[in-house]
């Protein structure tokens, strides 16, 4: 019971910053960087404690600090030290990164090398990959390179953008295979290891769907932080727990079921309204009028042009929109026209004449996500027992 104490507290600072994230999201759309950290500092300190009482494996608590650590790196530099990500103003210098860059090699050498007896010779090897991979990127950063606009006219990414964009992956991919020799090599425990390892996972994709503008990035980090802060389940919930007793991934889960009555139901309102558009639209938008449409949250789900004072409007495509998602170019959020009025004098005139707008809904996934939670600490998986019902076993 002793070791499900600081699960407790860990899940508790995460059930509450979940719930002032959500209303932060509610009200202004963006959640700031720092208001993660406290949460992520206690779940650090609960998660440490809670493996070195389940194996006493020093090497194993840096192998996990080493990987939350890589990802507040990967952070740092894909933000470039802007403000508005950690919420700091003034704090960037571009020769901190050298600092930083050693501290984050440093945890994986220690834990790899220094606290294992035997180290495996194929370590080694990831370790170089490793380094040499944040190495660049790092020197790219220093040097500016992610600074450079593109080209006029440019077909596609720049090579640096390129780069910027993906590098994070194959460092994720060498955190997961190394996780997976030390366990196969006895130097982690196998219950330990997986802290480690599903985190590394789960993770590394929602990181990579936020990097591709596919995820909001409160979103996807508050998915990542669960995972890092609650790696287990604090106690047996009423369903039982799952084969793997990942907390995160069951959360996911349960968000992901409880957000579906959105659809539904903003189809539902749509049928009775009268609106009418393509069937997959009529379950995630609704129109607006066009001269209120700065007063709404959303993204635009209508390409407008005007030829000869006459208005041309198409549904964006679900591919389009997928490219436009990843580019990060081509969506008009109603934000953007709050804010920005003045770089969107053509659509604002286009939408008044247009008379209507259809809109993206607009709820933050947040909100299901600290529903999922709770939901999760609670009950359990949903789709596991909606699986064992449908089996019957």
């Amino acid at each position: 019971m002793d070791s499900l104490v600081p699960m407790i507290i860990a899940a508790a600072a995460v059930l509450v910053t979940l719930a002032y994230a959500s209303y932060l999201d509610i009200r202004d759309r963006r959640v700031p960087f720092l208001v993660w950290l406290p949460m992520l500092a206690v779940g650090i300190c609960c998660t440490g404690i809670v493996l070195w009482q389940m194996t006493g494996n020093a090497s194993l608590i840096a192998g996990y600090c080493s990987l939350v650590a890589g990802f507040l790196y990967a952070d740092y530099l894909d933000n470039r030290g802007r403000t508005d990500s950690f919420g700091l103003a003034g704090h960037y210098r571009k020769e901190n990164v050298w600092f930083y860059l050693a501290f984050v090699l440093a945890l994986p050498a220690i834990s790899w090398f220094l606290l294992v007896p035997a180290p495996g010779m194929q370590l080694i090897a990831w370790y170089a990959m490793f380094a040499v991979i944040l190495g660049y990127v790092t020197w790219m950063e220093y040097r500016g390179k992610f600074d450079v606009p593109d080209a006029p006219g440019q077909a596609g990414p720049s090579v640096a953008d390129t780069i910027g964009r993906w590098y994070f992956i194959p460092v994720i991919l060498i955190f997961v295979i190394t996780s997976v020799l030390m366990i196969a090599a006895g130097s982690w425990p196998l219950n330990g290891g997986l802290f480690i390892l599903l985190p590394a996972v789960f993770g590394g994709v929602f990181y990579t769907f936020g990097r591709m503008h596919l995820f909001g990035g409160a979103d996807a980090w508050a998915l990542i932080f669960i995972a890092f802060c609650v790696p287990t389940f604090p106690f047996t919930p009423l369903l039982g727990v799952p084969p793997l007793g990942f907390l995160a991934f069951s959360a996911l889960i349960n968000a992901l079921l409880l957000n579906i009555a959105a659809p539904l139901g903003i189809f539902v309102i749509n049928l009775v309204r009268g609106n009418r558009a393509p069937l997959m639209y009529m379950f995630f938008g609704f129109p607006v009028p066009g001269e209120k449409i700065r007063k709404e949250w959303g993204f635009v789900m209508e390409d407008f042009s005007e030829k000869d004072g006459k208005i041309d409007r198409k549904f964006i495509g679900f591919w389009d929109a997928i490219r436009r998602m990843y580019m990060g170019k081509g969506r008009i959020y109603t934000r953007d026209l709050r804010e920005h009025p003045e770089d969107y004098t053509r659509e604002l005139s286009m939408y008044r004449k247009a008379g209507t707008v259809w809109i993206s809904y607009a709820v933050p996934f947040i909100i299901p996500i600290l529903a999922g939670f709770v939901s999760a600490l609670i009950f359990g998986d949903f789709l596991l027992a909606f699986m064992t019902v449908l089996t019957g076993r």
